[in-house]
Protein backbone atom coordinates (compact mmCIF):
# COMPACT_ATOMS: atom_id res chain seq x y z
CA UNK A 1 0.00 0.00 0.00
CA UNK A 2 1.32 3.46 -0.91
CA UNK A 3 2.27 5.83 1.92
CA UNK A 4 0.08 8.79 2.75
CA UNK A 5 1.03 12.10 1.15
CA UNK A 6 1.30 14.75 3.86
CA UNK A 7 0.58 17.86 1.81
CA UNK A 8 -2.22 20.24 2.75
CA UNK A 9 -4.45 20.96 -0.25
CA UNK A 10 -5.66 24.57 -0.39
CA UNK A 11 -9.08 26.05 -1.22
CA UNK A 12 -11.02 22.79 -1.22
CA UNK A 13 -14.80 22.79 -1.35
CA UNK A 14 -17.49 20.28 -0.51
CA UNK A 15 -18.20 17.55 -3.05
CA UNK A 16 -20.96 14.96 -2.85
CA UNK A 17 -21.82 11.49 -4.13
CA UNK A 18 -18.42 10.67 -5.63
CA UNK A 19 -17.23 7.16 -4.82
CA UNK A 20 -14.30 5.60 -6.65
CA UNK A 21 -11.27 3.34 -6.30
CA UNK A 22 -8.10 5.37 -5.91
CA UNK A 23 -5.62 4.71 -8.71
CA UNK A 24 -2.68 5.36 -6.40
CA UNK A 25 -3.41 3.20 -3.37
CA UNK A 26 -6.42 1.08 -4.39
CA UNK A 27 -8.68 2.37 -1.61
CA UNK A 28 -12.45 2.42 -2.14
CA UNK A 29 -13.06 6.01 -1.14
CA UNK A 30 -15.77 8.68 -1.06
CA UNK A 31 -14.14 12.02 -0.27
CA UNK A 32 -16.15 14.93 1.08
CA UNK A 33 -13.68 17.56 -0.13
CA UNK A 34 -12.08 18.48 -3.45
CA UNK A 35 -12.70 20.74 -6.45
CA UNK A 36 -15.59 20.88 -8.93
CA UNK A 37 -15.66 22.17 -12.52
CA UNK A 38 -18.40 24.35 -13.98
CA UNK A 39 -21.39 22.37 -15.20
CA UNK A 40 -21.72 21.78 -18.95
CA UNK A 41 -25.46 22.20 -19.40
CA UNK A 42 -25.98 20.06 -16.32
CA UNK A 43 -24.73 16.92 -18.11
CA UNK A 44 -20.97 16.84 -17.65
CA UNK A 45 -18.97 17.55 -14.54
CA UNK A 46 -15.33 17.28 -13.61
CA UNK A 47 -14.10 16.63 -10.08
CA UNK A 48 -10.70 16.56 -8.50
CA UNK A 49 -11.17 14.39 -5.44
CA UNK A 50 -8.62 13.78 -2.69
CA UNK A 51 -8.32 10.16 -1.55
CA UNK A 52 -9.21 9.77 2.12
CA UNK A 53 -6.36 7.27 2.60
CA UNK A 54 -3.31 8.42 0.63
CA UNK A 55 -4.29 12.13 0.21
CA UNK A 56 -3.55 12.10 -3.54
CA UNK A 57 -5.80 13.73 -6.19
CA UNK A 58 -7.76 11.95 -8.90
CA UNK A 59 -9.60 13.56 -11.81
CA UNK A 60 -13.12 12.17 -12.19
CA UNK A 61 -15.36 12.77 -15.21
CA UNK A 62 -19.10 12.47 -14.64
CA UNK A 63 -21.87 12.38 -17.24
CA UNK A 64 -25.49 12.64 -16.07
CA UNK A 65 -24.46 11.60 -12.59
CA UNK A 66 -22.47 8.54 -13.75
CA UNK A 67 -18.69 8.27 -13.52
CA UNK A 68 -17.31 7.69 -17.02
CA UNK A 69 -13.55 8.04 -16.41
CA UNK A 70 -11.08 8.22 -13.53
CA UNK A 71 -7.48 9.35 -13.89
CA UNK A 72 -5.32 7.63 -12.77
CA UNK A 73 -7.19 4.37 -13.23
CA UNK A 74 -6.90 1.81 -10.45
CA UNK A 75 -4.93 -1.35 -11.22
CA UNK A 76 -6.73 -4.65 -11.69
CA UNK A 77 -6.13 -7.19 -8.95
CA UNK A 78 -4.97 -6.69 -5.39
CA UNK A 79 -1.61 -6.71 -3.65
CA UNK A 80 -0.50 -10.13 -2.39
CA UNK A 81 1.67 -10.59 0.69
CA UNK A 82 4.64 -12.91 1.01
CA UNK A 83 5.81 -12.86 -2.61
CA UNK A 84 9.47 -13.30 -3.59
CA UNK A 85 10.85 -10.00 -4.85
CA UNK A 86 11.10 -10.95 -8.53
CA UNK A 87 7.59 -12.42 -8.62
CA UNK A 88 6.13 -9.41 -6.84
CA UNK A 89 7.82 -7.13 -9.36
CA UNK A 90 6.37 -8.99 -12.36
CA UNK A 91 2.90 -9.19 -10.79
CA UNK A 92 3.02 -5.42 -10.16
CA UNK A 93 4.02 -4.84 -13.79
CA UNK A 94 1.00 -6.82 -15.00
CA UNK A 95 -1.33 -4.83 -12.73
CA UNK A 96 0.26 -1.50 -13.71
CA UNK A 97 -0.24 -2.28 -17.41
CA UNK A 98 -3.99 -2.26 -16.83
CA UNK A 99 -3.87 1.31 -15.48
CA UNK A 100 -2.51 2.42 -18.86
CA UNK A 101 -5.03 0.39 -20.86
CA UNK A 102 -2.24 -1.96 -22.00
CA UNK A 103 -4.32 -5.12 -21.70
CA UNK A 104 -2.40 -7.19 -24.27
CA UNK A 105 0.82 -6.43 -22.39
CA UNK A 106 -0.84 -7.44 -19.11
CA UNK A 107 -1.85 -10.82 -20.58
CA UNK A 108 1.68 -11.43 -21.87
CA UNK A 109 3.18 -10.56 -18.48
CA UNK A 110 0.74 -12.97 -16.78
CA UNK A 111 2.12 -15.67 -19.07
CA UNK A 112 5.66 -14.80 -18.03
CA UNK A 113 4.63 -14.73 -14.37
CA UNK A 114 3.32 -18.31 -14.52
CA UNK A 115 6.71 -19.38 -15.85
CA UNK A 116 8.50 -17.61 -12.99
CA UNK A 117 6.22 -19.21 -10.39
CA UNK A 118 6.89 -22.67 -11.83
CA UNK A 119 10.67 -22.16 -11.79
CA UNK A 120 10.51 -20.77 -8.25
CA UNK A 121 8.72 -23.97 -7.25
CA UNK A 122 11.28 -26.28 -8.81
CA UNK A 123 10.61 -26.47 -12.55
CA UNK A 124 13.63 -26.55 -14.84
CA UNK A 125 14.52 -23.35 -16.71
CA UNK A 126 14.06 -23.12 -20.49
CA UNK A 127 10.92 -25.25 -20.72
CA UNK A 128 8.03 -24.44 -23.05
CA UNK A 129 5.20 -22.40 -21.57
CA UNK A 130 2.78 -25.34 -21.71
CA UNK A 131 5.28 -27.42 -19.69
CA UNK A 132 5.41 -24.78 -16.95
CA UNK A 133 1.63 -24.67 -16.69
CA UNK A 134 1.47 -28.46 -16.62
CA UNK A 135 4.16 -28.53 -13.93
CA UNK A 136 2.10 -26.26 -11.68
CA UNK A 137 -0.96 -28.44 -12.24
CA UNK A 138 0.91 -31.74 -11.67
CA UNK A 139 2.50 -30.47 -8.45
CA UNK A 140 -0.87 -29.45 -7.02
CA UNK A 141 -0.34 -25.68 -7.09
CA UNK A 142 -3.39 -25.32 -9.31
CA UNK A 143 -6.56 -26.74 -7.70
CA UNK A 144 -8.10 -29.82 -9.37
CA UNK A 145 -11.13 -27.81 -10.49
CA UNK A 146 -8.81 -25.19 -12.00
CA UNK A 147 -8.07 -27.17 -15.16
CA UNK A 148 -10.53 -25.09 -17.19
CA UNK A 149 -8.74 -21.96 -16.01
CA UNK A 150 -5.40 -23.45 -17.01
CA UNK A 151 -6.73 -24.14 -20.50
CA UNK A 152 -8.20 -20.63 -20.67
CA UNK A 153 -4.88 -19.02 -19.69
CA UNK A 154 -2.98 -21.17 -22.15
CA UNK A 155 -5.35 -20.20 -24.98
CA UNK A 156 -5.42 -16.47 -24.19
CA UNK A 157 -1.67 -16.17 -23.70
CA UNK A 158 -1.06 -18.04 -26.94
CA UNK A 159 -3.41 -15.65 -28.75
CA UNK A 160 -1.59 -12.63 -27.33
CA UNK A 161 1.85 -14.09 -28.02
CA UNK A 162 1.45 -15.73 -31.43
CA UNK A 163 -1.55 -14.16 -33.19
CA UNK A 164 -2.50 -10.67 -34.36
CA UNK A 165 -5.11 -10.24 -31.64
CA UNK A 166 -5.76 -7.34 -29.28
CA UNK A 167 -6.68 -8.39 -25.75
CA UNK A 168 -9.75 -6.86 -24.13
CA UNK A 169 -10.00 -5.50 -20.57
CA UNK A 170 -12.00 -8.62 -19.64
CA UNK A 171 -9.16 -10.85 -20.89
CA UNK A 172 -6.63 -9.09 -18.67
CA UNK A 173 -9.00 -9.07 -15.70
CA UNK A 174 -9.64 -12.81 -16.01
CA UNK A 175 -5.95 -13.67 -16.05
CA UNK A 176 -4.95 -11.27 -13.29
CA UNK A 177 -7.79 -12.58 -11.10
CA UNK A 178 -6.55 -16.14 -11.60
CA UNK A 179 -2.92 -15.15 -11.02
CA UNK A 180 -3.88 -13.32 -7.81
CA UNK A 181 -5.69 -16.40 -6.53
CA UNK A 182 -2.73 -18.62 -7.43
CA UNK A 183 -0.25 -16.31 -5.71
CA UNK A 184 -2.36 -16.28 -2.55
CA UNK A 185 -2.53 -20.09 -2.53
CA UNK A 186 1.15 -20.62 -3.27
CA UNK A 187 2.70 -17.83 -1.19
CA UNK A 188 0.44 -15.71 1.02
CA UNK A 189 -1.65 -18.42 2.70
CA UNK A 190 1.44 -20.47 3.48
CA UNK A 191 2.99 -17.43 5.14
CA UNK A 192 -0.13 -16.94 7.27
CA UNK A 193 -0.10 -20.47 8.66
CA UNK A 194 0.52 -20.46 12.43
CA UNK A 195 3.96 -21.70 13.33
CA UNK A 196 4.02 -25.07 15.07
CA UNK A 197 4.60 -24.83 18.83
CA UNK A 198 8.15 -25.16 20.06
CA UNK A 199 8.36 -28.63 21.56
CA UNK A 200 11.83 -28.13 22.96
CA UNK A 201 11.98 -27.78 26.73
Amino acid sequence: MIDRLYYIWQNQQNINDIRYTCGYCGTDTSPARGWVSNQDGGLNMGYIAICTYCNRPSFIEVNQGRIIAITPTSAMGKEVAGLPENINKIYSEARNCTTAGAFTAAVLICRKLLMHIAVDKGASPNLAFIDYVQYLADKGYIPPDGKDWVDHIRAKSNEANHEIVIMLPSDAEDLITFIEMLLRLVYEFKQRLPKPPDTKK
